[in-house]
Formats: C-alpha cells, sequence, structure tokens
C-alpha cells in the first residue's frame, strides 16, 4: 500500500467514525481530497487508491495537473477536447488491457453505471482498476448499509469496494480571479468559493453549453475575519437569489473555512452558523443539500454539525508544498 493509500483509509476511519459518534451514516459524506500544490503523480496515487474528488485552488496549475492526469487514465486525451468524454476514452484505454486482466472479479456488475465527472451517466468503463497492492478487502454488511453506493466518485466506502476506472471529478476551492473565470467554468464540475455577484454571473456566462450546469456554493465568511475569502453572513441571502436565477449555474450549497483554532466548541460554533445560513435558505424555498466544510484539524467539528463535503489536504497528501 503507498503512502498516499494508507493515509486515505485513516482518513476514511477518522470520517467514519465522527459519522457514527454524530448518528450520522458515513455514506452522507463526501471526500474531496485538496491537491493543490502537489504533482499529478500524486493525484494518480490516490485515484488508484479509490479517491475521485480532487480539490484545487490555482486555475493555471490545475489546468495542467487535468491534461496530465486524464492523459494518464485516457492514453493520451487532453482535457480541452470535449469531443469524446473522459469515460468513453478511459474505456478505450483499458480495453486494450483486458486481455491481461482477471476476467470475472474485475469486470463491473451488470447495470452499474459509470458516472463521469459531471455526474451524467456513461456506459460501462470496462474492468476494475486494481490499486497498486491489489484490492482492499470489501466492507462487511453493516459498512454497506451505512456508507451507501460505492459507485459514486469520492464516497468514502470507494477504497472498500476496489475503484471503477472514471475520470476525477475537480472542485475548485480556492478565491476566484475574474480572470479565471472562463478557464473555471470550462474544466470544472464544481465551485465551492463564489462570494460575488460579478464572479456568478462571469461564470454562467462562460459556462459551455454543452456542458451541465456548473455546480456552486456560496462561500460564507463565517469568522468575520478581514483577510478571508467569503460573503458576509447578513449578505448570503441576496447573493443566492441571485446566483439561482443563473441559467450556467446549479446553487447546491455553502462552504466556510474559519480561523483555524483548537477549541472545538469554537469550531463547533462556526460550523453550526453555516447550517442554520443553509437551513434558514431552504426554509425560504432554497433546495440547498451541500454543506462544504471541514479539514484536516476539524473534519470532527464539521461533520458534528452536518458537513456533507469535507476537503482534506494535509492528512492525504502530507505537508502542503509551495505553489510554484
Amino acid at each position: 500500500m503507498t503512502t498516499i493509500a494508507a493515509r486515505l483509509q485513516a482518513v476514511h476511519t477518522r470520517i467514519r467514525s465522527a459519522a457514527q459518534a454524530a448518528g450520522r451514516r458515513p455514506g452522507e459524506l463526501r471526500l474531496i481530497a485538496v491537491s493543490k500544490t502537489f504533482p499529478a503523480e500524486s493525484i494518480l496515487e490516490a485515484i488508484a487508491a479509490g479517491q475521485f474528488a480532487f480539490g484545487e485552488n490555482y486555475a493555471q496549475e490545475a489546468l495542467a495537473k487535468m491534461n496530465a492526469v486524464e492523459s494518464a487514465l485516457a492514453g493520451g486525451a487532453r482535457v480541452g477536447d470535449r469531443s469524446r468524454s473522459p469515460a468513453q476514452a478511459a474505456g478505450t484505454s483499458l480495453a486494450r488491457r483486458r486481455d491481461a486482466s482477471p476476467r470475472a472479479e474485475d469486470d463491473a456488475a451488470p447495470g452499474d453505471d459509470i458516472r463521469h465527472s459531471s455526474g451524467v451517466a456513461s456506459p460501462q468503463a470496462g474492468p476494475l482498476l486494481r490499486p497498486p497492492d491489489g484490492r482492499v478487502a470489501a466492507p462487511g454488511p453493516d459498512d454497506e448499509e451505512s456508507l451507501g453506493d460505492a459507485r459514486h466518485s469520492s464516497e468514502v466506502a470507494s477504497p472498500q469496494a476496489g475503484p471503477l476506472l472514471r475520470p476525477p471529478e475537480w472542485h475548485f476551492i480556492g478565491p476566484i480571479q475574474s480572470n479565471k473565470t472562463r478557464q473555471i467554468a470550462e474544466h470544472f464540475d464544481w465551485v465551492h468559493s463564489v462570494d460575488r455577484e460579478k464572479i456568478a454571473r462571469r461564470l454562467s456566462e462562460a459556462r459551455p453549453a454543452n456542458l451541465p450546469p456548473l455546480q456552486v456554493c456560496l462561500q460564507v465568511n463565517v469568522s468575520g475575519e478581514a483577510s478571508k475569502s467569503g460573503v458576509s453572513p447578513e449578505a448570503v441571502p441576496g447573493l443566492a437569489e441571485v446566483v439561482a436565477a443563473l441559467p450556467g449555474l446549479r446553487l447546491r450549497g455553502l462552504m466556510a473555512i474559519p480561523e483555524p483554532t483548537e477549541d472545538s466548541a469554537l469550531q463547533r460554533r462556526r460550523f453550526a452558523q453555516l447550517r442554520a445560513l443553509r437551513d434558514t435558505l431552504n426554509g425560504r424555498g432554497f433546495a440547498l443539500d451541500t454543506l462544504s466544510m471541514g479539514m484536516s484539524d476539524d473534519l470532527e467539528a464539521a461533520i458534528a454539525e452536518g458537513a456533507t463535503m469535507v476537503r482534506i489536504g494535509r492528512a492525504i497528501f502530507g505537508a502542503r508544498r509551495t505553489a510554484a
């Protein structure tokens, strides 16, 4: 087992334990592996271990890694070439190896749709991609019931089930510069950091018509730090109204990065504030299903307060590298 695979297992264990302590099903949570500043090789290691959703902060860096990762998975497919889906290209690439792969145990079960990063059903992509050290033992009946369907990218259950080959799902989680909105809109599946009407409108206008709406969260500055991006809690309803009406976007929920603290009570208060904002919006007619909150040092507090996505970097990839 690689170091990244072992760290992923440890993170899955933390998520499962935190969910159970909060009386929640681990399958309600999605893990976003924050790969910013790490090379494509690290992402490929994580994919081999069953992780398919990745968070990036810098558009230029991310695009280069997207090309490298998709080329490795699809035998030369480029991120900018949407004429055939990466899932189709990946299936073609793996088909060449089918004769060398175990068949009965490795073929995806009949009827299992392989889903590409935008969430649209794609044809079967062929045999399973094994981790470098072989398949991790499948979970028992209790784990299967609680963790949900392991076919969905990045769910906690994925490594236990043996990952299906599928293209990564890319999440933009950093501050958004106006001159990067087109790149982000064209190549990412999710954006967690929308905090201005101008940025939202530019993302919507730049989203290609042949792609599904960009899934977005509003970033909320719950700690009131002047150095942090994010809309103030008071301004969230107005921004939500604007974003929900934009045709190229689908408003899914809220995101927060509270101030770092070891005070677990304060951690929970910040996350509870975000949950309360989500609930208030839903009471006004929105249908938000996502709370993107919790990182390596505070994921337990976030899960206790209702997180549906946790964004984990250091606990998976190690100490952060300095961006070029």
